[in-house]
């Protein structure tokens, strides 16, 4: 038997804890002097005490923990909630950081209103370019909606090329199109095939841009936005309009570290 203080320390929890748990019917103690009052516990409340943190921690309220202890569930069954519940998180702490990112990256540009480097953009024409490509939807334009959507795409296309033994002849090339309720996201990569062989991937000829405003993004593309709305900008302030969503050529783009990525955003453009 152990105090509440001894068994606070080997269960790394504080003896308030173990109190509050006492009150609610999670741990009663083993026993309980009946003069002092003073409250032991046994070695084998340990593991109890370890699935109250452990559902704890992991987000269920104690009055849910109460619920499923109480329901006496196997160590393989809490296992499998405490794994489902863990990748749950996972999962929102991803989509938060995404979501972080994407603040930083509108301070950013917050920041740098007024600022305009005219001299990064360019007019050009874009040639025409024969395409494999695999494409899927995403809800928006927005990286963290893309991101997801565009990556396993070209994973897909990768493997796929490689199994039919067709090498990619320049960069990738991603291109958008918008749809009532999303995005339509094509992954690309310049190919030197006929148009209608019969491949598990599509083959196109994207039409070249005869007035194209183009400008370099550096590093990922999670911050690619600011590069986006200062090319718009320029756009404006030139009297030009845009046509349609940009391309991104990706000129240099791995696995390795994003500060060395570059993409170059390209525009399709007119004058009224």
């Amino acid at each position: 038997m152990f105090t509440i203080g001894d068994f606070a320390r080997h269960g790394r929890v504080s003896v308030r804890m173990l109190h509050h748990y006492d009150r609610l019917g999670l741990l009663r103690p083993a026993q309980v002097d009946p003069v002092s009052g003073y409250r032991f516990y046994q070695a084998a409340q340990l593991s109890r005490l370890n699935r109250i943190v452990a559902l704890k921690d992991l987000g269920f309220t104690l009055e849910q923990v109460l619920s499923i202890i109480d329901d006496q569930l196997e160590a393989g069954e809490l296992r499998g909630m405490l794994r489902l519940r863990r990748a749950e998180l996972e999962s929102q702490m991803r989509q938060d950081a995404a979501r972080l990112t994407q603040v930083e990256v509108r301070l950013s540009i917050i920041e740098k209103e007024g600022i305009m480097a005219t001299e990064d953009v360019q007019i050009k024409s874009v040639p025409a370019v024969r395409l494999a490509q695999l494409s899927g939807e995403a809800k928006g334009f927005n990286p963290d909606e893309v991101g997801p959507v565009i990556q396993p795409l070209y994973g897909q296309l990768h493997e796929r090329m490689q199994s039919a033994g067709v090498a990619m002849t320049g960069p990738a090339i991603a291109w958008y199109e918008e749809k009532a309720d999303g995005v339509l996201v094509h992954a690309g990569c310049p190919v030197n095939l006929e148009l209608g062989a019969e491949h598990d991937f599509e083959v196109i000829d994207l039409p070249g841009i005869e007035q194209a405003a183009t400008i370099l993004h550096h590093g990922s593309m999670d911050g690619v936005m600011a590069t986006e709305q200062q090319l718009v900008r320029w756009i404006d302030a030139s009297g030009y309009r845009a046509d349609g969503l940009n391309r991104e050529l990706y000129l240099n783009y791995g696995m390795g570290d994003e500060s060395t990525w570059v993409t170059e955003l390209q525009v399709a453009v007119f004058r009224d």
